[in-house]
């Protein structure tokens, strides 16, 4: 669930309507930036190499010690459904290497998780209403949906020429400059 912008907020950007886009796509396209863009702003990302769903509880074991606390907001991305999304840290199973969170949905059998998914310590939060931070999801929120429904994947700069390479390396690499006062330079060292 997106939490630094809405899906309206997108759809007044994009100039789109609810019928032809509805939020769930939307929210979709904001997760996206803030998965690509979150992790960045964040000191702790550890990978999540198996997952079981027992109960309503959900349990994640990481590769290492991944120095989560309980209560704390941790972004859960590439674990597949139900698992993805924001999630705060129980008490339960609170190891250095597993920590559990609150998922309604039925029980799933445990699973490793190929290629390792990834929990982030979410920080989410302290960037709601941070203008930088706003700035840099809509861009790359733009970008996602320009390319998603660009005949053939392209899009067309202002030159008229195609840009294959939109949603490369180059996609952080347009926002890095306003968000340079908030990036955690540790994890880009590692």
């Amino acid at each position: 669930m997106p939490s630094i912008i809405t899906a309206t907020e997108l759809r007044s950007v994009l100039g789109v309507s609810s019928a032809l886009y509805n939020d769930t796509y939307l929210d979709g396209i904001i997760d996206t930036a803030e998965n690509t863009i979150l992790p960045m702003l964040v000191t702790f990302k550890s990978a999540v190499q198996k997952t079981v769903l027992t109960d309503n509880v959900a349990t994640f074991t990481t590769v290492g010690d991944h120095e989560f606390t309980e209560s704390q907001s941790v972004v859960i991305a590439g674990c597949l459904s139900p698992y993805n999304g924001t999630r705060t840290v129980l008490a339960d199973n609170l190891t250095a290497t597993t920590f559990s969170a609150s998922i309604t949905n039925a029980d799933v059998i445990e699973a490793n998780v190929i290629p390792s998914g990834t929990a982030t310590l979410t920080g989410a939060s302290t960037y709601v209403g941070n203008q930088s931070v706003r700035s840099a999801v809509f861009a790359i929120s733009v970008e996602v949906f320009q390319s998603r429904v660009a005949a053939g994947g392209q899009i067309e700069g202002v030159d008229f020429t195609a840009t294959p390479y939109r949603m490369g390396r180059s996609l952080y690499s347009r926002v890095i400059g306003i968000l340079g006062p908030y990036v955690d330079v540790e994890g880009i060292c590692q």
